[in-house]
């Protein structure tokens, strides 16, 4: 009790300019969730699905999957620019004004497309939402990591992972409601849903007028002094304050201690940097590792086609599967919701994770022996009873397939990823497994289509498995390797991913000077 007494008085350290910044920059995330909640389901429209023949009789099976896949992928492509944009921008003008000029792309991407009139324009729409889209990956979780008290640091970074079911929740339900009010015959049933984006980046768009550019930012551009004002608005203290000295202190000791080991000069530099250090090159491999294990272990591709998926377990009629597939995105949100705020900086990264994917190991091993017991009965009828219970049963394990996400490497992914690297390279650095993470969902959003057809492929059955399989490796991978950052400051947590646990931080190398 006592432990949760201390844990609900760190929202005391939530004061009104963090606040802003958790709205602004922390629900971005929903851009990525609104886009694959909005998407999953609007191919599943019969007004879509007409309007740009994605069931076409001259279309083969394969081909089919490769048109849809196209369509709901293309936003993962356009990400991948997308981080690049974000990364010069933000080394550039900062964080701020970066996160500001993607809103708008993203506004102009959403224009686009739902003014579609053919499958090209559909493409050229989703790749620049992609564009703007993208570049919240690489610029929210830094932002909030390095705006944040090292006690509620892992809550605010993992709103940006919450915020992502928000808007995969608000994108099913859109749909769904559409679908009920609106003909098949209109494409007003699949424009309207998507015109909500605009609606949040413009939100987005203005609540970023009541944020603070990023200390450390400022810091780096050797602005000390508008550091520590910016440091003491964000944290509601006086500038005098020895507790903001002393953080901006163990910035400016870090930076000159990274200057003194490369001397860099412009992106040429940073990325030499990066590159050529053995400790860098130690946090990429081991955060590329836990991003591949992570996406390739299957929920993501279980959102993106939840109502396909949900077609496979016996739900029958497109209203039916999307209300299930809604309320499968409320379900996720709840649990990334009580992951951010209670869990992580609570419990600790290494234990959130390891509920998470004994969760999602449990659920989708059930999943894989439905389908694999199922798909070899001949003469049994779906009408049978105990066919229709273990249904019922692999339905539940969808929904707890989600809630193991949500509660694991949903938020750890970004929160690992923005403890990973220090100052001088870490808008470089995030950038880069950030392009990683997009051609990771490129890669499992474009396969899970292919994998789940009946021929020459693993076939329904088989995809589970190999989903079933990636997930055991990564609760092995963490429970070996991914060392526990809670309570820790920024410029500490980047040693312990090198397997540096003895390394010196900023704070050491002050108190021996």
């Amino acid at each position: 009790m006592q432990g949760l007494k201390q844990h609900l008085a760190l929202f005391r350290k939530l004061t009104f300019k963090l606040l802003c910044a958790a709205i602004c920059f922390g629900l971005s995330g929903a851009a990525r969730g609104l886009d694959s909640g909005l998407i999953a389901s609007t191919v599943a429209e019969q007004s879509f699905v007409d309007q740009f023949h994605l069931e076409a009789d001259y279309l083969s099976a394969s081909q089919k999957a490769n048109r849809l896949s196209n369509i709901t992928s293309m936003v993962h492509i356009g990400s991948l620019p997308g981080a690049i944009v974000a990364f010069l921008c933000s080394e550039r003008i900062g964080i701020l004004w970066t996160f500001r000029q993607c809103c708008l792309m993203w506004i102009i991407g959403s224009i686009v497309f739902i003014t579609s009139r053919d499958l090209g324009q559909v493409y050229a729409g989703r790749f620049i939402m992609g564009l703007g889209i993208g570049q919240f990956g690489v610029m929210a979780p830094i932002y909030l990591g390095e705006v944040a008290p090292r006690e509620i640091r892992g809550m605010l970074v993992g709103l940006y992972g919450m915020s992502e079911y928000l808007g995969i929740m608000i994108g099913y339900f859109s749909i769904w409601g559409a679908s009920i009010h609106i003909p098949d015959s209109s494409a007003k049933q699949w424009v309207i849903p998507q015109s909500v984006q605009i609606m949040w980046a413009g939100l987005l768009l203005i609540a970023s007028l009541l944020c603070e550019e990023s200390p450390r930012f400022l810091c780096r551009k050797d602005r000390p002094l508008a550091a520590l004002q910016s440091l003491a608005r964000l944290w509601n203290v006086s500038p005098l304050d020895p507790g903001i000295h002393v953080e901006v202190s163990n910035v400016k000791i870090q930076l000159k201690l990274e200057r003194e080991v490369a001397s860099r000069s412009g992106l040429i530099g940073v990325l030499k940097e990066l590159f050529g250090t053995k400790s860098h090159l130690k946090r990429i491999a081991f955060v590329f590792i836990l991003q591949c294990l992570g996406e390739w272990s299957g929920p993501n591709s279980v959102t993106t086609y939840a109502p396909e998926l949900f077609g496979l377990f016996g739900i029958q009629g497109q209203s039916q599967k999307l209300f299930t597939t809604a309320v499968f995105g409320a379900v996720k949100f709840v649990f990334a919701l009580i992951s951010a705020v209670f869990l992580i900086d609570y419990l600790g990264r290494r234990k959130t994770l390891y509920i998470g994917l004994v969760l999602q190991v449990i659920a989708l091993t059930y999943d894989s022996i439905f389908l694999t017991i199922f798909s070899s009965l001949s003469g049994q009828s779906q009408d049978d009873p105990a066919v229709r219970h273990a249904a019922i049963g692999a339905i539940v394990m969808i929904y707890f397939i989600g809630i193991g996400w949500a509660l694991g490497w949903n938020s750890i992914q970004y929160l690992i990823t923005a403890e990973s690297f220090p100052l001088g390279v870490r808008i470089a650095g995030v950038t880069l497994v950030t392009l990683w993470h997009y051609a990771n969902r490129i890669g499992i959003s474009k396969a899970t289509t292919l994998m789940l057809l009946d021929h020459d492929s693993l076939t329904p059955k088989g995809t589970f498995w190999f989903f079933t399989g990636m997930s055991l490796l990564g609760l092995l991978f963490t429970w070996c390797f991914l060392p526990e950052t809670a309570g820790k400051g920024l410029e500490e947590t980047n040693e312990l991913y090198t397997g540096d646990r003895g390394g010196t931080t900023p704070h050491d190398q002050k108190a021996a000077n």
